[in-house]
């Protein structure tokens, strides 16, 4: 008869994510709707962050999918500290594990300088720069922080959304005569995640705790209709297209082989990793 342990390492089990809980934030965004998708058709139970009026909508239908003892939310607006207290307070005293923690939520808008003459580099102000080292750092710190004891009595794992901006310059090419811009914010916080991602791997190592990084490239919220959006005509997008080896650029769903594995078993031995998936954007 195989051990416990053999049968984790087993094929058909080591990608399961079933008893496990994994807090995610930024669920209702772009990709981060894509990852609840991912991790609850692994078997976990969901605890979704996110500030967004589609939430709740959202949760709805993972419900129907899933089952109402699969998922948990809560609308919070992590940019206000007591609001992120609460919400890791609420889930401390909860009866729920904390096995895995995503952090995806950083701020994608004009207020953060995305797509606005304010984001060039020239004419960004400390409010800007705040809302970029805090949504994207501080953030990410404070819910590992927050969650650590259960983290650890779980040796569980921690997976930072950083990006391909996080270890490559935006091409300046790709903005020139558009309405696009990407903020030097973004890309400050984003290799900061990393940075921040080894220090966790490092220190926590000792506590059967893994840390690893998410890096997306090119994944363009196409026709949506929020301050990061492109319309399905934009001629912006070929120019992504044209920049990526595989010379398109990724779908959500893309992300989810890449979020399981460093969730499961499958990467029990991987900590401290910067996993990028971007269709080849950073080997050029």
């Amino acid at each position: 008869m195989k051990t416990l342990d053999e049968m984790k390492f087993a094929p058909k089990n080591l990608f399961s994510l079933a008893g496990k809980t994994v807090v995610l934030t930024g669920a209702s965004g772009f990709l981060g709707s894509s990852m609840g998708d991912a991790l609850l058709s692994a078997g976990a139970r969901l605890v979704a962050v996110g500030r967004s009026e589609k939430l709740g909508t959202l949760v709805d239908q993972w419900v129907n999918s899933f089952g109402k003892e699969q998922v948990t939310f809560y609308k919070a607006a992590l940019d206000e500290p007591t609001e992120l207290d609460q919400v890791i307070d609420a889930i401390n005293s909860s009866e729920n594990h904390v096995d895995i923690l995503v952090n995806n939520a950083h701020q994608l808008d004009t207020f953060s300088g995305f797509n606005t003459p304010a984001g060039a580099f020239e004419h960004i102000d400390a409010k800007q720069w705040s809302s970029h080292l805090c949504g994207g750092v501080w953030w990410a710190a404070r819910l590992t922080q927050g969650f650590g004891d259960r983290l650890k009595e779980a040796q569980g794992c921690i997976i930072n959304v950083s990006s391909m901006y996080g270890i490559v310059a935006p091409s300046p090419h790709l903005y020139f005569e558009t309405d696009k811009v990407n903020p030097a914010g973004y890309s400050a916080a984003k290799a900061a995640i990393l940075a921040l991602t080894r220090y966790i791997a490092s220190y926590w190592g000792e506590y059967g705790v893994r840390a690893n990084a998410l890096l997306p490239g090119p994944f363009s919220n196409i026709g949506g209709h929020t301050d990061n959006s492109v319309s399905p005509d934009d001629p912006f997008l070929n120019r992504l297209k044209e920049r990526t080896t595989l010379g398109r650029i990724g779908r959500p769903e893309e992300l989810a082989g890449a979020l399981i594995f460093l969730a499961s078993d499958a990467s029990s031995y991987v900590t401290g990793h910067a996993l990028v998936v971007d269709g080849g954007w950073t080997i050029t």
